[in-house]
């Protein structure tokens, strides 16, 4: 895999990865608003991203009638630098009428702890926890799914 990473101005700069898409990256400086997605929160949102590939793959190989996921993280930083992550709290939202929690507790912790290379990356330095919700989109119903550690 290669990456490259151009200046723009300020600390704006534009990422290119193998697969050709550009990202806009960019960090507050001299009292000026960030104008993109700084890198920390690249590291959240890729996180998230690969551990929603994961589940929606699994919950689509088990048939599961899944119509929308969401996924939500709180992170906690350390207060000096390198401000690294300290722990970081996923919250999983699968949405579908007549979802298996079995089915979609299996999904979530086949992705957190055997499939998504981001968490396997960040578990070494920093706790990962997380919940999962199931929602019935007719009913509006919504419960949460137990996890059970193997």
């Amino acid at each position: 895999m290669q990456a490259r990473l151009k200046y723009v101005e300020g600390l704006t700069f534009m990422g290119q990865g193998g697969s050709g898409h550009w990202t806009v990256l960019d960090a507050a400086h001299e009292g000026r608003p960030s104008g993109a997605t700084g890198p920390m929160e690249m590291v959240l949102i890729a996180l998230m991203g690969c551990s929603a590939m994961d589940v929606v793959s699994i919950l689509q190989k088990m048939r599961a009638p899944l119509t929308d996921l969401q996924l939500e993280a709180q992170a906690e930083r350390a207060e000096t630098h390198p401000r690294v992550y300290t722990r970081i709290h996923l919250t999983y939202r699968v949405v579908g009428r007549g979802l298996k929690p079995e089915q979609v507790a299996r999904a979530v912790q086949l992705s957190q702890e055997k499939y998504c290379s981001v968490s396997a990356m960040l578990r070494p330095t920093v706790p990962i926890s997380y919940e999962v919700w199931i929602e019935d989109p007719e009913t509006g119903q919504r419960q949460a799914v137990p996890l059970v550690k193997p």
